[in-house]
């Protein structure tokens, strides 16, 4: 696990003034990565990191900066248009290089003229995906969320009975995912029958929906038939993003039996850019609390260390603009809100359950929650509970309603860590727009 080190010392400035702004999400305790390059120009994305309003330049460091040691070859691995290199390097690799960024960013610092040059306005870059993705595995870790939905096609059992016992997942499609700003039209498909042996319908996704998630990068991967175990999981991680799985849950309802999702989730998946590290995360570790009228994790899936630290307090939110809310400037509506302490499998679980049979994970995959819903009303994490099915419509401010998203929809996901006396941390921004389907 990631400890408490001096870069996360609340009272550290910056000379980069903006990252000082009380909450602005990127002060110099969080340092995110990323990968950008100038907006409008066709030249190679290079790996950055953020503070406040600004990009470093990783990339041009390397050449400018002659660290060495664990730092030096980690800022090395920055001569790239991915952060694969550097996520496969593995933990130590990744502090060190934080450790001399924090240094070098703070105020006062010898090295601000040469640091200085190298920033570039967050205004005025197009960011892109930072790693690439072999693999993709989304989870279902949210208890809340699996119940909610159960209710509405098992009434009287919404939990099958591994869900207390496993963590559920299946895989995804890494090349339909897209970076923060991804627009993409809306899926089609076939769709169950209206009458017992009747013929599907097929055609444009009518119950298009967001799930509301996170992503958890992996950093150095694990030989094949080699497990991870439990104490170590964390330390192959290379830090967390937001994540929307999109959902056609039309599709979904026709396709998913016998062998779960397929054309339902394939058509797109959206993550914002920056990617926080554990070590950022660090001061916003809670316990990993599991009611004890429920099964207890099997011994793969459980150690004293996770049981004291092995959560995050991240709050998350969903947003929602439309086409007309747009034009007529409206704020953005807030549809709900979340936390992911409240997940029912923490992030060292989910690696160490995803290798317990030897699949061998590489730098670069993905794996998502799965929908954050939280356990009361407001804190669904999906339209599917917001209108229970159907039944219900969102009522938006501005006099329009949803049921499942239209064309031209836009979902914003949200999420930032705060408490008392820290300065807040945010995983940025996830923004995706449907457009219309194509003929």
């Amino acid at each position: 696990m990631s400890y408490l080190n001096e870069t996360h010392d609340p009272a550290l400035q910056s000379w980069v003034a903006s990252a000082n702004v009380k909450d602005n999400g990127f002060p110099i305790q969080n340092l995110p990565f990323g990968v950008f390059r100038p907006a409008g120009t066709t030249q190679d994305f290079r790996p950055g990191v953020a503070i406040g309003d600004k990009v470093l330049d990783l990339a041009a460091l390397a050449h400018a900066a002659s660290w060495t040691g664990a730092a030096g070859e980690a800022l090395a691995a920055c001569k790239s248009n991915t952060l694969n290199g550097l996520m496969s390097l593995g933990q130590a690799h990744w502090s060190a290089l934080r450790l001399e960024l924090s240094r070098a960013l703070r105020s006062g610092a010898a090295l601000q003229g040469v640091l200085e040059p190298l920033l570039a306005d967050v205004s005025g870059v197009e960011m892109g995906l930072p790693a690439r993705i072999g693999d993709y595995t989304d989870f279902y870790i949210s208890l809340h969320h699996a119940t909610s939905v159960g209710k509405q096609f098992r009434p009287d059992n919404p939990l099958l009975p591994n869900y207390k016992w496993v963590p559920i997942g299946y895989h995804g499609r890494a090349s339909s995912i897209g970076v923060s700003g991804q627009a993409f039209p809306r899926p089609v498909g076939q769709t169950r029958p209206t009458q017992e042996n009747g013929t599907p319908g097929f055609g444009p996704c009518q119950r298009l929906d967001y799930e509301l998630e996170l992503g958890i990068f992996v950093g150095q991967g694990n030989a094949q038939g080699e497990r991870i175990g439990i104490g170590e999981a964390e330390s192959h991680v290379f830090g967390l993003c937001i994540l929307n799985d999109w959902s056609a849950r039309d599709l979904q309802a026709w396709e998913y039996q016998p062998l779960g999702p397929f054309l339902a989730k394939n058509f797109a998946s959206t993550i914002s850019p920056w990617i926080v590290t554990l070590e950022a995360l660090a001061p916003f570790r809670v316990a990993f609390e599991r009611d004890a009228a429920d099964p207890q994790p099997l011994p793969y899936l459980s150690s004293g260390q996770n049981q004291a630290a092995g959560a995050f307090d991240i709050a998350l939110e969903v947003l929602l603009t439309t086409q007309k809310s747009r034009a007529d400037k409206a704020d953005p509506a807030l549809l709900s809100r979340s936390n992911f302490k409240e997940a029912y499998w923490n992030v060292a679980q989910l690696l160490a359950h995803h290798t317990v049979n030897g699949c061998n994970l590489q730098a670069g995959d993905l794996l998502g929650t799965g929908t954050l819903s939280g356990p009361g009303k407001g804190q669904e994490g999906s339209l599917l509970e917001l209108n229970q099915g159907g039944k219900h419509p969102v009522k938006l401010p501005w006099g329009e309603e949803r049921v499942f998203l239209q064309d031209h929809d836009q979902v914003i996901l949200r999420a930032v860590c705060q408490k008392s006396g820290y300065p807040a941390i945010s995983l940025g921004e996830c923004a995706g727009t449907v457009l219309p389907a194509r003929s």
